[in-house]
């Protein structure tokens, strides 16, 4: 059953949104991807907000670009937390209309928000939040930041030996 929902407005934020979705295949979470439109398909797009938690998800991380409504409008009928990762679209101001749209969400509906096409730290997000309540993926997170600290480790003694 899966664990993350990863929506995204249009078949064109796929590729900016692929790194999520394999930043949680490398953790072993199991995801559901879907293109849900907030404003070409808003009934598909409240349906599938309002009921992600009974399917057993415990986040939703939501691409979009331009006016960037698709993760507020989930956020606003979801329980669960939403991700919103801002894309810069080919109608975009440079993805600060998107940044924005997601950043600047009214009291109590809260959206994270990663940076800019950011979609992998939304899976990374999206990971620790399932790790919260699942000490396996709690612990693949764990060895993933260690692996950080040794990359980083291994680039300072290359310029200092």
């Amino acid at each position: 059953m899966a664990k993350v929902g990863i929506i995204m407005g249009s078949e064109s934020d796929l590729p900016v949104m692929q790194e999520a979705i394999d930043i949680l295949k490398e953790f072993d979470i199991e995801t559901e991807v879907d293109i849900v439109s907030a404003h070409r398909t808003p009934d598909k797009m409240m349906d599938y907000g309002n009921k992600a938690h009974q399917r057993g998800l415990k986040a939703i991380i939501a691409g979009a670009g331009g006016a960037a409504h698709l993760p507020g409008m989930i956020a606003s009928v979801s329980p669960l937390p939403v991700i919103g990762v801002p894309i810069k679209s080919i109608n975009s101001i440079d993805g600060w209309d998107s940044v924005l749209s997601i950043l600047q969400m009214p009291g109590g509906v809260p959206v994270a928000t990663v940076a800019l096409n950011g979609s992998k730290n939304a899976g990374i997000l999206a990971a620790q939040i399932v790790g919260t309540s699942d000490p396996s993926i709690l612990e693949k997170v764990t060895q993933y930041k260690e692996g950080l600290k040794t990359k980083v480790s291994k680039s300072s003694k290359k310029l200092n030996p």
